[in-house]
């Protein structure tokens, strides 16, 4: 069975070089250790953190091929190649020698995953997390826009560590300047994004300006969160994570991700979760979904979350995100789970993806 999206979105490339909700907010709101998980695929850096965070099992869910082919690069990353070699392949570290590494690793992939990187020209270039659309969208700001109201020194000196009141200052007095809301607002409008970043398909149950609530996030990411330590941020704005880096892209996880996978704690499905949904047999203790809803119809999220609820153990966590549409647990449904609206409120608070305006963390009851 399709999903909504996947009847109305083309998926023949590469929307996402990496995941773009945070692994470390994610891991806090499932508790995975020791729990069978299901989570949405996208470039697979989230669902290798959960495995990084002690989960039995992580079952991969991806309906895009070439997402799939972003999370396979990975896995094969992990299983085959050193910490150096695998962030010079993903482009999180500078590498002129990444063709050699990718000869390295791909009589380990499939065919159909092999013919994708090599059509990809500008992959040897920036590496696989930098030729997403989504990270496209990001360069042409940090490339084009940004430079229109700050200079390079004055991004650097935004990612220097401060504490909450010299943040402050910094952003009303220096950064939060006339130019700097005017681009954000056109940059980050439904229309560029819909062009650039993601399918305009994206926004069909969006309502009210994307930007503005954007920005008020991003203040936020500014000021009540220490950009410092944001490798989200320091991605968007510099092109590289060097000095803050995601769960799975950690030197300490490398290790324990690559033997997770040797255990085989973890299987890759390429479709829909609708017809994952359709195959599993099994009960499961913790989902990912990402933004999934923020997609779908209001009658086409509740449907798939009475399927989800169908293969949840009691007591099984549920965490997803709303960019733009609100979504939750559907009110005919509500008696089967309790929302943790006190851990979610935290964590969002915590998030530092900052574009996200809530996230939901919910529990099934016994």
């Amino acid at each position: 069975m399709k999903s909504e999206i996947e009847q109305r979105a083309a998926f023949e490339r590469l929307r996402y070089g990496q995941c773009w909700e945070d692994a470390a907010v994610l891991v806090k709101a499932l508790d995975p250790r020791g729990r069978r998980c299901v989570s949405i695929g996208s470039a697979g850096d989230n669902s290798f953190a959960l495995l990084a965070a002690g989960a039995e099992r992580v079952d991969v869910v991806e309906m895009n091929p070439a997402q799939v082919a972003a999370i396979e690069l990975r896995k094969a990353g992990y299983l085959h190649l050193d910490y150096e070699a695998f962030g010079e392949l993903l482009g999180v570290r500078r590498s002129r020698r990444r063709r050699e590494i990718w000869r390295k690793i791909r009589g380990e992939l499939s065919p159909a995953v092999v013919q994708f990187w090599e059509r990809q020209s500008d992959w040897w270039e920036v590496g696989a997390v930098g030729v997403g659309r989504f990270e496209n969208y990001f360069k042409v700001f940090r490339d084009r826009v940004l430079p229109l109201a700050h200079s390079r020194g004055r991004v650097l000196a935004l990612l220097q560590s401060r504490d909450r009141k010299e943040r402050e200052v910094f952003y009303q007095e220096i950064w939060n300047n006339r130019r700097w809301r005017w681009i954000f607002q056109l940059f980050f409008s439904r229309r560029l994004m819909g062009f650039l970043g993601r399918d305009p398909e994206f926004f069909k149950y969006v309502e009210g300006s994307v930007a503005a609530r954007i920005l008020e996030r991003t203040r936020h990411a500014l000021v009540e969160l220490d950009p410092a330590v944001n490798p989200y941020l320091r991605w968007i704005l510099t092109g590289e994570f060097e000095g803050a880096w995601p769960i799975a892209l950690e030197e300490g996880n490398f290790e324990r991700i690559g033997g997770a996978l040797r255990e085989g704690r973890m299987e890759i499905h390429e479709g829909s979760l609708e017809s994952w949904l359709e195959r599993n047999e099994d009960r499961w203790d913790a989902f990912n979904l990402s933004d999934i809803f923020e997609y779908m119809s209001e009658a086409n999220s509740a449907k798939l979350y009475e399927g989800l609820l169908g293969v949840a153990a009691p007591g099984a966590r549920i965490a997803y995100w709303n960019m733009l549409v609100p979504r939750s647990c559907p009110e005919a449904l509500m008696h089967r789970v309790e929302t943790c609206e006190a851990l979610g409120e935290t964590l969002w608070r915590e998030d530092r993806a900052f574009f996200y305006n809530r996230l939901i963390v919910e529990e099934v009851r016994g």
